[in-house]
């Protein structure tokens, strides 16, 4: 479920950034970028938890926590400061306008690697 969910934010985050980078890059430019980012983020992790073993989990760890660190990051830089994005990222406002799903999914992969590192 965690690695469909991953690949469903993949596609959903690149063909957007995509796109917005094509079309409207005057408008939003830092915004569009750290779409692109997200989305990049996102592939390697869905590659990283679909290849497997010990090195991928590592490199999955790595991504999930700057992930992470990433929602947070711009989440609370939206909040503070909206006029830096006249247009929404991914992680504008912690993932509202994706049901918050981009503050939980990395948790969820966090522990999911840590359970399955256990294992």
């Amino acid at each position: 479920m965690l690695v469909m969910v991953y690949g469903v934010f993949t596609v959903a985050a690149a063909s957007r950034s995509i796109y917005q980078l094509i079309a409207q890059y005057q408008e939003a430019p830092l915004a569009y970028i750290l779409s692109a980012v997200s989305a990049a983020v996102y592939a390697f992790i869905t590659v990283s938890l679909v290849r497997g073993g010990e090195g991928a989990r590592k490199a999955a760890f790595v991504c999930c926590a700057a992930e992470l660190v990433g929602v947070l990051t711009v989440g609370t830089w939206t909040l503070a400061d909206p006029s830096a994005f006249p247009d929404q990222t991914v992680w504008s406002d912690y993932g509202m306008g994706y049901l918050f799903i981009p503050i939980f999914l990395p948790v969820t992969g966090l522990m999911w690697l840590r359970k399955a590192h256990r294992d």
